[in-house]
């Protein structure tokens, strides 16, 4: 990792002085950088610890162009802070932080293809249309509120999921290109990623803050899975007071109280979790196809820690 960000440094690097001051900024307040860490186990479980220059470009694209995501998601959601920190467009406004973002994009591209890293470039592009794709379903459907449980599952599936699938086939496809490896760690990663925002979803339901505000997504009128499935099961009644409230109550801080302990007490959260834990256990039943190593048990941190978290 250490090697890893010198070179996601120089990825970086530019003759502007004002870019290179806002990516020293980005780079220094880096989040726990888990994407990074699922390329270089990948590969090393899948080539017994073979980790070629490949794997350090591999990542480094997939970070440049996930930041780039993360810099243009914090404009289009108005947001004045990441991880704890100001965000890009707080400090030097929305102009810059699309443009920072769209030079990290750009570079990103650019170092796959320099080195003809032409497959890899494929994975991480088939993610971020993916990505795009998710958010826009997911403001499309937002208005009406009716997402079915399906729908919810296509949407983080394209919006959290395919970048962490990415991450890990692009691992395994930069020391086995075009082998089988690539699809099942792709699959892997899927898992993780389906599982990961399910949980993000049970931290909206918490009692303390975790670097989000709990009661956020009922505000956004975001449909998280505990909601979706008490919206199913309850009465008629039940249901129209749990539209009205999103649609109309979701600034009453009380009626967000109401909403989140009536999901709480028809069995929204244990639904969320149960769904959530058969994720995880598919995704390590996929390592078991692997010989045990170092790397491996790596991942099945990692695949439990994404349960664990607390934030």
């Amino acid at each position: 990792m250490d090697l890893f960000e010198q070179k996601f440094r120089l990825a970086m690097a530019s003759k502007v002085a004002l870019l290179n001051r806002i990516t020293h900024y980005i780079v220094n307040r880096k989040g726990k950088q888990m994407r990074p860490m699922f390329v270089f186990l990948v590969a090393k479980m899948v080539s017994n610890g073979d980790v070629k220059d490949r794997t350090y470009r591999g990542a480094s694209v997939i970070e440049l162009i996930h930041t780039a995501t993360l810099l243009h998601d914090d404009v289009v959601d108005d947001s004045n802070k990441r991880r704890g920190f100001f965000s890009i467009n707080a400090l030097w406004k929305n102009k810059i932080a699309i443009l920072i973002g769209d030079y990290l994009l750009s570079k990103g591209l650019l170092l796959s293809i320099d080195n003809e890293d032409f497959d890899l470039l494929k994975i991480i592009s088939v993610a971020v249309k993916e990505m795009s794709e998710g958010e826009l379903l997911q403001i499309e459907k937002a208005r009406r509120l009716d997402i079915t449980e399906d729908v919810y599952y296509e949407i983080i599936r394209q919006k959290t999921a395919t970048l962490i699938a990415a991450c890990c086939s692009l691992g395994a496809a930069s020391v086995k290109p075009d082998s089988p490896e690539v699809e099942t760690m792709r699959k892997f990663g899927e898992l993780i990623g389906m599982a990961f925002q399910i949980k993000d979803d049970l931290f909206d339901y918490g009692t303390k803050s975790i670097g989000k505000p709990v009661g956020i997504d009922i505000k956004e009128q975001k449909m998280t899975l505990p909601l979706i499935h008490v919206l199913n099961i309850v009465s008629k009644k039940e249901k129209k007071w749990l539209i009205n409230s999103i649609k109309n109550h979701n600034k009453d801080k009380k009626r967000v109280s109401e909403v989140i302990a009536f999901v709480k007490d028809n069995g929204g959260l244990e639904y969320a979790v149960t769904k959530m834990k058969n994720f995880q256990t598919e995704a390590l039943q996929i390592l078991q196809q692997f010989p045990d190593s170092e790397y491996r048990s790596s991942l099945e941190l990692m695949v439990n820690y994404v349960i664990e978290r607390k934030k």
